[in-house]
């Protein structure tokens, strides 16, 4: 439209100056800054939140600050954290994670410690994450060499996990087998070799572990039950390779394996993972006054499904199906609960006999020596399930099944629950429950026994930018 002289241009909402009608803008989904013209070099900001409400049935004996308690209700924050990485160059790229995990009520506790010096419930941030990788041929992924603190790892994808992507609540943690024991949150000052050549992908790693003295607990008495060893030190060896049958995954960003694209790319793969260390455990046989060592030895084998079964509504599914021989020395076990909502444990009068020391609260036998089956089975409904911008629902089963030699019986760890994708993984609701064993002091031939099955409902709910 021409303009005459003194002629004004109507009112209305495409009109503009130049006369051209606006183009709404696109919604932005990353904070990125470009380098070059192209875009192909960047630095970008991520950040992720995980809060928690949580109903817990806690293991018989548990107290929470000197209490007894037979369930809580807690709220925490699971995890917290900052991203920052960028491609600088065409062979370089650099990357830090900064964050905090695991943060509830009873971070710091206790208020004082046996001594009575203050503890400090301001002390969960840290790097998890500082390091520099080098692409050796320019463009190509054929072979990249980086070092730094990294969870760059071998055994599996959920050693290694993406957890802004994850497809249930949460990852089976029992894969991060050395997880703040000799490592640092599952990142370790590493040096790895990794790329991706045809539809294989490839990662190879030496790691030089943290000191167990270093991990912030009191270590078990040397006996006959294996523990990480006190004394010596010798480097990790791992390796991580994958078959790649239809898309190949992303291979930008190091180590970290997305848990589930909803829809997005075909992915089936064949995967096989391994980490040892020579010297890593220790024990001393009842009677005898000479220490024992042994060599750490994990590897896994693993298939992973993850694909649209309807492009035109949008459903898609997820699966995977892994079998894990964690070899941690001759009786090694150890339990964990995640954020756990309990303080303590106190000698209990129930069935089974007295309490066993580190179960309150939701714990679980999740480390031994022994061997565990993992699955998944995830089913992302259509998309627009409640109306264009209303999102979908992503509904999931998980379960871990191990045999342990210092368990008596076969341990099942079980998952249902339902993920509500208000924006995909930038803005979902995920409602949680898990069905565990509970144990007490009662032993068959040295073996610990179950006495029951608890339960845990959790709603988290993830921003992620």
């Amino acid at each position: 439209m021409r303009v005459a002289p003194g002629q004004t241009l109507p009112a209305g909402p495409n009109v503009t100056d130049d006369k051209i009608p606006k183009k709404p803008a696109a919604d932005k989904n990353e904070l990125r800054y470009t380098l070059n013209e192209s875009g192909s070099h960047f630095f970008r900001i991520t950040f992720l939140n995980q809060t928690w409400v949580r109903f817990n049935q806690n293991n018989p004996g548990s107290t929470v600050i000197q209490d007894p308690a037979t369930q809580t209700v807690d709220f925490g924050l699971r995890r917290t954290r900052m991203q920052l990485y960028g491609q600088i160059s065409d062979r370089v790229f650099l990357y830090f994670q900064y964050g905090m995990n695991n943060f509830n009520y009873l971070n710091g506790f206790p208020a004082f410690n046996t001594t009575g010096t203050p503890s400090n419930r301001k002390i969960a941030a840290f790097f998890h994450d500082a390091l520099g990788e080098y692409q050796v041929v320019k463009n190509k992924d054929y072979l990249k060499i980086g070092g730094g603190l990294t969870i760059v790892n071998g055994l599996s994808r959920f050693t290694q996990p993406s957890v802004a992507t994850i497809m249930s609540m949460d990852v089976p943690v029992f894969a991060q087998a050395t997880v703040d024991q000799t490592d640092e949150f599952a990142r370790k000052l590493t040096v790895y070799a990794r790329g991706q050549v045809g539809q294989l992908d490839y990662r190879f790693a030496i790691s030089d572990p943290f000191p167990i003295q270093t991990n912030g607990a009191a270590p078990p008495a040397l006996g006959p039950n294996a523990s990480f060893a006190l004394k010596g030190h010798h480097k990790q060896y791992q390796a991580f390779l994958t078959y790649q049958f239809l898309d190949k995954e992303p291979h930008q960003v190091p180590g970290y394996m997305t848990g589930t694209y909803l829809g997005k790319k075909r992915v089936f793969n064949l995967e096989a993972g391994l980490i040892t260390q020579k010297g890593a455990i220790w024990l001393k046989e009842t009677g005898s006054t000479d220490t024992t060592y042994q060599t750490m030895n994990l590897w896994s084998v693993a298939s992973f499904l993850d694909m649209p079964l309807n492009t035109t509504t949008g459903t898609a599914i997820n699966a995977y199906l892994g079998y894990f021989h964690t070899d941690y020395g001759t009786n090694y076990l150890r339990f964990n609960g995640i954020m756990n909502p309990a303080s303590a444990i106190a000698n209990s009068s129930a069935p089974g006999g007295g309490s066993i020391s580190g179960t309150q609260g939701n714990a679980f036998p999740m480390f031994g020596t022994g061997s565990v089956v993992y699955a998944q089975l995830g089913y992302l409904m259509k998309q627009d399930l409640f109306g264009a911008g209303n999102g979908t629902l992503m509904p999931y089963a998980q379960a871990q099944i191990a045999t342990y030699q210092r368990v008596s019986q076969t341990l099942g760890v079980y998952h249902v629950g339902i993920n509500y994708l208000l924006k995909g993984h930038n803005g979902k609701f995920t409602l949680d429950y898990q069905n565990r064993p509970y144990y007490q002091s009662a032993l068959e031939n040295t073996k610990i026994v179950p006495v029951g099955r608890l339960g845990q409902l959790t709603l988290q709910y993830q921003v992620f930018i």
